[in-house]
């Protein structure tokens, strides 16, 4: 059987990047990739289904799912994965020390549908035990004005979002006209260190190990889509995709862990995959349903809560379902 080409649209990491090189090929599949930032790729799949596969937001993703309409399906592979108690940028002006300080503050988000925010306000209801509807939510582009959010939300009755589109949530901060930021991308100014924008917690990273010992969650930022009329016509690929991404994965996790080279220009990079493998297992990027089952499980029940669906959204709705079966010799 000759080869079908399927175009892709991902950023490049390196756990995919022997697949996009063609060291690593998906059985029967051409791919024909462009690697572009992730925000143009979420946007252009969402208004245009532009490409047969592509890296997309797992926050829109499960909205479309809910709502009944999605123009594409999932796969179980997850390019990014972050803790989110590094997203939340505070005025050093405004005596934030903690998330209860948020309590009547104004607080900007980018989009309330963005996956980043899920996580980082369930941490806010969950952990902190702050009310989402006692914070006075913000809503505008990160750096540059006229940012909208994508999909429908069935916001809480007891929550509202004040949309600005003339002004950034940077612009905003470092104003006085907003007291906190949470969000993927960082405000320009924190990234030229302005003293006037920090992080609330400049520790985060003992946070969120404390966090992931605490929960058993590592957060799923992105997911792995198929254009649903080039999956009706090729079932197949969606199996033969997914085994391509995890044999590259499978790759990248080996490499990160041998001192014989640096594999990304990180002193030390392979003692970091060591303790990562440490806290998180063996494979410490888990692809597939079954090992992220309770990570799934809490984010849909996050976007339940916070209105991003307006029904609670099973994991089986997600992937197609020969991706919830495996063979075994």
């Amino acid at each position: 059987m000759p080869e079908i080409e399927l175009s892709m649209a991902i950023s490049y990491y390196d756990h995919v990047s022997d697949l996009l090189r063609g060291r690593v090929r998906a059985e029967g599949i051409h791919l024909a990739t462009v690697d572009l930032p992730v925000e143009e790729i979420f946007f252009r799949m969402l208004l245009f289904v532009e490409w047969d596969v592509a890296e997309f937001s797992m926050a829109k993703y499960v909205s479309l799912v809910g709502s009944g309409t999605p123009p594409f399906f999932a796969i179980p592979v997850f390019p990014s994965r972050m803790f989110r108690q590094s997203s939340f940028y505070v005025a050093t002006g405004a005596a934030i020390a903690g998330p209860g300080d948020l309590v009547g503050r104004r607080v900007g988000i980018p989009e309330w549908a963005q996956t980043a925010g899920i996580y980082a306000r369930a941490y806010l209801q969950h952990q902190s035990g702050v009310r989402l509807r006692d914070i006075h939510w913000v809503q505008a582009g990160v750096n540059q004005p006229g940012r909208i959010e994508k999909v429908m939300l069935s916001l809480p009755e007891d929550v509202t979002i004040e949309h600005i589109h003339e002004r950034s949530l940077n612009e905003m901060l470092l104003s006085g006209d907003l007291d906190a930021v949470i969000s993927a991308r960082e405000p320009t100014a924190f990234t030229a260190r302005d003293p006037g924008i920090s992080l609330l917690w400049p520790n985060h990273h003992a946070l969120e190990e404390a966090y992931y010992r605490g929960t058993g969650i590592f957060p799923i930022m992105h997911v792995i889509v198929i254009k649903a009329a080039t999956l009706d016509r090729h079932p197949w690929i969606a199996m033969n995709l997914f085994k391509a991404f995890e044999e590259a994965k499978d790759n990248s996790l080996r490499s990160l862990s041998s001192s014989l080279k640096s594999r990304i220009p990180i002193p030390w990079s392979h003692d970091r995959a060591d303790e990562a493998r440490s806290l998180f297992g063996e494979d410490f990027w888990p692809y597939g349903i079954e090992p992220n089952r309770h990570t799934l499980g809490a984010f849909l029940q996050y976007c339940h809560e916070q209105g991003v669906t307006n029904r609670q959204v099973q994991i089986e709705e997600l992937f197609p379902p020969q991706l919830g079966k495996f063979f075994k010799a």
